[in-house]
């Protein structure tokens, strides 16, 4: 399929009810009683799936280029890289403003 063919309408429902199934197994996770560490990793993941999901066939990133798939994943990273960085910070800030 190229990029000017679209997806039908029952590709787009399968789609869909897989997503629903994933937060379904998300809801059943939390209630699983697992350790906090061991269940933020699966719904990070569960969660990172649903992404991108969503972005290849919701925002047709599936028929672009590779390396524009690619400079949006340099992106993420480097935007979650940063954050990283300038949160502690935040952090330490209120915790001197509190002082």
């Amino acid at each position: 399929m190229d990029a000017t063919q679209n997806l039908g309408m029952k590709s787009y429902l399968v789609i869909w009810t897989g997503l629903l199934l994933i937060a379904g197994a998300e809801v059943v996770l939390t209630y699983r009683g697992f350790s906090t560490h061991t269940l933020l990793g699966l719904l990070l993941v569960l969660a990172f799936v649903e992404a991108g999901i969503g972005l290849l066939y919701f925002m047709h990133l599936k028929y672009e280029r590779l390396s524009l798939r690619w400079a949006l994943i340099v992106a993420v990273i480097f935007v979650l890289l940063m954050m990283n960085e300038i949160w502690p910070d935040a952090y330490r800030m209120a915790s001197l403003a509190l002082r």
